[in-house]
């Protein structure tokens, strides 16, 4: 008799939670803590982001020098100017090995302090949503396990299909039940009253993986060659700016190509056309802050400074409300806009990534989206850790606890299909579905299928 569908998708869905339920924690729980920035920053960083309120604000370049005055052997790369009038300016500053967050009121020149810029708690929480802070492979680790909570999902929900007429132990707990019961049941009916909202969350988090998300962005994300045709590009793209700790340019801008301040006194920095010497703009920072003013680019943005004698002024914002995003490119000679790109110039699906990534931010609606987050957050930990219980329980003592292979029930083949096209659309995860299918088969074979493993 052939293994129903229902044991393979049980089985599945142990191993796919036994794999993934710690990655589910983690992201969980760093997704709080960068979901509550807004409030967390200004409650424990107050001496460094917050300031009386002036009458007149110094210049940036005022700014900018008397930051260069105290890390005379730093090298500043980004500036913030203040996002609200009680804010404070912020550079980012490369010195003895170290990227610094150094921030100076605006009013005064003072400055308030420095922080680390990959070792405080959100950039910690961040790097670790993102890349498990170990770069490459813990981007694709989570994203493997992303992608296996898809997985996931879909053989939660098949398993979690009524096949009675209660409603209790399905759609609700039963309340009066205790131990694995009580647990079976909460982990059941809090999958699937969270399965379409984490779906839309896992889903919008792997467009920013280093292996689907490229691949997506690279079919998906394009903009028309016309935009770029009429000025020098570099070979390099503006995802470069990017890092695992911090966010510059928006998720549609990633692909595109960084372009090239032009004119002889380019060239001749450049020596011979490499453009590898040392910036020299003649541009001044404020004359860039009055650029973006004068554009009506959203408060809130960064301005990063070239580091080449070819190199751009690149002023940008990652708008909470994705219809402000801005990517603006300017010539570090003569002052020129290279590129203004606006949620106009989106496609379809940029459009959509934008706003999935927004809402997986909490930041598209403010407090109300950050508590929607939240109880998906809080839903997540609590079917993880429920799962893990189930399991603990249920497994016999000394042994992994595979369920069973059993035969009493149908097959669904609608089913298959769809395992079968999320392992084509997520090919890490169909990799690592067909080697843990082999194992099964193996293990399956050189052992009756009479008890859990």
């Amino acid at each position: 008799m052939k293994t129903s569908f229902y044991n393979l998708a049980w089985r599945w869905h142990f191993y796919a939670g036994l794999f993934v339920a710690p990655f589910m924690i983690l992201l969980a729980l760093t997704g709080i803590i960068y979901l509550f920035k807004p409030q967390l920053d200004p409650w424990m960083y107050s001496d460094l982001l917050v300031v009386p309120v002036a009458e007149q604000r110094l210049s940036a370049d005022e700014l900018l020098l008397r930051t260069h005055n105290a890390y005379p052997r730093g090298n500043i790369g980004q500036y913030l100017p203040p996002s609200a009038a009680e804010r404070s300016a912020q550079f980012v500053v490369h010195a003895d090995g170290r990227e610094l967050n150094v921030f100076v009121n605006p009013y005064t020149g003072e400055l308030l302090g420095e922080q680390d810029a990959k070792w405080n708690l959100q950039a910690v929480a961040r790097a670790l949503h993102g890349e498990l802070m170990i770069g490459t492979v813990g981007d694709r680790l989570i994203e493997l396990a992303a992608g296996w909570g898809i997985v996931l999902v879909i053989s939660g929900l098949y398993l979690w299909w009524p096949r009675g007429n209660a409603a209790s132990g399905v759609l609700w707990p039963r309340w009066r039940s205790r131990g694995r019961a009580l647990w079976r049941d909460l982990h059941a009916a809090v999958g699937f009253w969270g399965a379409a909202l984490l779906l839309i969350m896992l889903l919008s988090g792997m467009t920013w993986t280093g292996f689907w998300g490229k691949q997506y962005a690279q079919v998906w994300n394009r903009f028309p060659d016309a935009m770029w045709n009429a000025m020098p590009k570099s070979d390099e793209q503006a995802g470069q700016l990017n890092q695992a700790h911090r966010q510059t340019v928006p998720w549609a801008m990633e692909n595109t190509p960084m372009p090239q301040s032009a004119g002889a006194h380019a060239e001749h920095m450049g020596h011979g056309g490499h453009m590898r010497a040392p910036a020299a703009p003649l541009v001044s920072l404020q004359s860039v802050v009055d650029t973006a003013t004068r554009l009506q680019v959203e408060p809130g943005y960064s301005i990063t400074l070239p580091s080449t004698a070819s190199g751009v002024f690149t002023v940008a914002v990652f708008a909470d409300d994705p219809r402000n995003d801005a990517t603006v490119h300017i010539d570090q000679y003569s002052g020129e806009v290279l590129a203004d790109v606006r949620w106009e110039h989106y496609g379809l699906v940029a459009r959509a990534t934008e706003t999935g990534v927004m809402l997986h931010e909490g930041k598209m609606f403010g407090p109300v989206n950050q508590i929607i987050v939240l109880l998906v957050c809080l839903m997540i930990l609590l079917s993880s850790v429920s799962g893990l219980v189930i399991w603990w329980k249920r497994r016999p003592q000394g042994k992994l606890g595979v369920p069973p292979l059993r035969h009493d029930l149908p097959r669904w083949k609608v089913a298959v299909g769809v395992m079968v096209a999320v392992g084509v659309a997520f090919p890490l995860v169909g990799v690592s579905l067909l080697l843990i299918w082999a194992v099964d088969r193996m293990v399956v074979r050189l052992r009756p299928p009479i008890e859990a493993i």
